[in-house]
């Protein structure tokens, strides 16, 4: 069996190579790789069907990506809010620690693709130390989510130095772990990976599925493996225009996810990333599929539409309307959209 390190060792970095696979100019696109990054590994290169196909489309560049006159680097404002070199402090309890430099795939519309797979991520000892300490000084975070690149590339022994101190600093209750290797790498979830991950309860997972092909037999496996051990997993799924834009895809999307026991968390309205602005739909598309999947299948399948907002202001969720009035009843429409109404009791909150 082919190990996970030479999945990634043999992937494909070049509009060149992607040449080789498929029937596709590729020369148009070097420059967007000077610019952006490329790496497909070779199981995620053997989703792609045909050239344009929902899965494509996330990892081969695209000369719109050069073309970009909307978009900015740093949407989130993460520069701003990072008080040390890997950390970001948006939220008062909780901080996002840039663990890792690399990814299994670089996903063309990845919110840190300016930096994400090169030099300027600025990942090393020394930042990983700074970040530590920052947060054993900082007694208000009670949550860390570790972020990158993705965690899960690092070695089972780095990881386990990094949870094993975080683990141990009195005033944190929670780790978190971002990661997409699940759905882009799920070889890489071994029996030692997991053996290290499910020392270092409550441990979180949040893993990034965006269609329903990814719902392979290996990454079943590997979220299998996973919630076995405990580990609670949820999927952060983004809103792409012709990729899963419309509520058919979503909706076989999100209840295959369940299947595999991952809950649907978020559905995230794209960021104002810099090389993504083809991506981006209009925020009432993602409204829309809310409010069509309403009723339609389990609410445990319904993740919630957000919005990271601008700035670094935090995510915003964006919902259906379904309030008509309200005073002493409230009135509102169902998801067939009947009228309906609800005795208050009491005064509003305000």
């Amino acid at each position: 069996m082919t190990s996970w390190k030479e999945i990634l060792h043999n992937s494909v970095n070049s509009p060149s190579a992607i040449a080789r696979h498929f029937n596709f100019d590729c020369t148009v696109l070097e420059a967007t790789c000077t610019s952006f990054p490329m790496r497909i590994n070779t199981y995620y290169l053997s989703l792609i069907k045909t050239v344009g196909d929902p899965i494509w489309k996330q990892a081969v560049p695209d000369i719109l990506e050069e073309k970009d006159e909307v978009c900015i680097l740093d949407p989130l404002g993460e520069t701003a809010l990072s008080p040390t070199p890997g950390i970001v402090h948006k939220y008062p309890d909780r901080v996002l620690f840039l663990v890792a430099s690399e990814c299994a795939m670089y996903c063309r519309f990845c919110t840190r693709k300016r930096m994400v797979g090169s030099k300027s991520m600025g990942i090393n000892d020394a930042s990983i130390e700074n970040g530590i300490q920052y947060i054993h000084q900082n007694k208000n975070v009670r949550e860390v989510l570790l972020s990158g690149g993705d965690p899960l590339l690092l070695s089972d022994q780095r990881l386990d130095s990094i949870l094993g101190r975080l683990h141990a600093i009195p005033h944190l209750e929670v780790i978190r772990i971002g990661t997409r290797v699940p759905c882009t790498l799920p070889m890489r979830i071994t029996k030692q990976l997991v053996n290290v991950l499910k020392k270092y309860h409550p441990l979180y997972i949040n893993t990034h599925f965006n269609h329903p092909v990814e719902l392979t037999q290996e990454a079943a496996k590997a979220c299998t493996r996973l919630a076995n051990a405990g580990i609670p997993l949820g999927c952060q799924t983004v809103l792409l225009k012709g990729i899963n834009d419309d509520a058919k895809t979503l909706q076989k999307l999100f209840t295959g996810l369940l299947k595999i026991r991952v809950k649907p968390y978020y559905l995230f309205q794209g960021d104002l990333t810099k090389g993504t602005n083809h991506f981006r739909t209009h925020t009432s598309c993602g409204i829309k599929i809310i409010k069509e999947l309403t009723g339609t299948v389990s609410g445990m399948a319904i993740p919630t539409f957000a919005l990271d907002a601008p700035g670094g202001k935090g995510k915003i969720p964006l919902t259906p309307d379904y309030i008509i009035t309200t005073g002493k009843e409230l009135t509102f429409r169902n998801y067939c959209g009947e009228i309906c109404s609800y005795p208050e009791n009491g005064n509003p909150v305000l």
